[in-house]
């Protein structure tokens, strides 16, 4: 029999057709998601950053017993935040989710974030900004690892723009492996105006374009540099780097707002890179080109 954690009742939810259950799981859906200003954390790396980084917007905990045993930290964590934990059959825990993996978590949408006040709240003396925006990107597991991309490296916020996916999506939450509680997901915002509060919060602003005139690895070369020609986009100041959709990419009005299109070279014979990957190099590009400010 698993071992229960001391203050966790044993299992309390058995009825996987009870109207709690339908409930959980109708936060799949954007209707209800909207409705209720709630949505789904699925699987234990997920819950367990919702527990840690946003305790106070998460409502309910839920895990079979076996995963209450193997990821007590989880329900230890939660505990000391005072959350509601619920043990549940697998049954149960199945029908509120075929990706929980045996932990589930509901959380509070939270206040709406602007641009303009996540950016206060980002900006720190003399330390440069770094920016994801996302410009209608519709696949939910590429907005997702971009998220994710971001906060591993290092970037301060990210904005999804025009009718980009909702980031409360499932699979959305699920692709960021936890990093949607690391760092603030801007939302509602068309590209125009994303694009103006970031130039006027002092952000170059880089398409990233496969046709785009400056190459990424000669921009990492003069980085920082003082001998640096004025017209070439430094990496090392603040920038915001802009990613378009999976299918099209980027239009020509879209690109026309940036400052600079910027390609990431192709060294062997692959066509081009998706959308996830190219945005991942030219995130990791700033953030080595901005490590030694950032450091100091």
């Amino acid at each position: 029999m698993p071992r229960m954690i001391p203050g966790i009742p044993e299992v309390t939810l058995v009825n996987p057709r009870a109207d709690r259950v339908k409930q959980v799981r109708a936060l799949s859906g954007r209707p209800a998601r909207s409705r209720h200003g709630q949505f789904l954390v699925e699987g234990p790396q997920g819950v367990r950053e919702a527990v840690r980084h946003a305790p106070a917007d998460v409502r309910d905990v839920y895990l079979t017993a076996a995963a209450a045993e193997r990821y007590d930290e989880i329900v230890v964590a939660a505990r000391d935040a005072g959350l509601f934990v619920h043990v549940a059959t697998p049954e149960v825990l199945a029908a509120m989710s075929g990706d929980a993996q045996g932990v589930l978590a509901v959380v509070r949408t939270g206040a709406v974030v602007t641009l303009v006040d996540a950016l206060r709240a980002a900006a720190a003396p003399a330390r440069p900004l770094l920016v994801a925006v996302l410009a209608n990107v519709r696949d939910p597991g590429n907005a997702g690892t971009v998220i994710r991309a971001s906060d591993a490296a290092g970037a301060d916020l990210v904005v999804l723009a025009g009718e980009s996916v909702d980031v409360h999506n499932p699979k959305v939450v699920r692709s960021t492996a936890g990093s949607l509680f690391h760092l603030p997901v801007v939302t509602g915002t068309s590209l125009p105006d994303a694009v103006a509060v970031l130039r006027a919060a002092g952000c170059v602003v880089l398409a990233a374009d496969g046709g785009g005139e400056h190459d990424l690895d000669d921009l990492l070369d003069v980085a920082g540099a003082t001998s640096r020609d004025v017209a070439t986009p430094d990496l090392a100041g603040s920038t915001a780097w802009v990613f378009g959709n999976e299918a099209w990419g980027l239009p020509e009005q879209d690109r026309a707002l940036a400052d600079a299109v910027v390609r990431v070279p192709i060294r062997g014979r692959a066509e081009s890179l998706n959308l996830a990957t190219a945005a991942t190099v030219c995130l990791y590009a700033s953030g080595r080109a901005q490590r030694a400010v950032r450091a100091g």
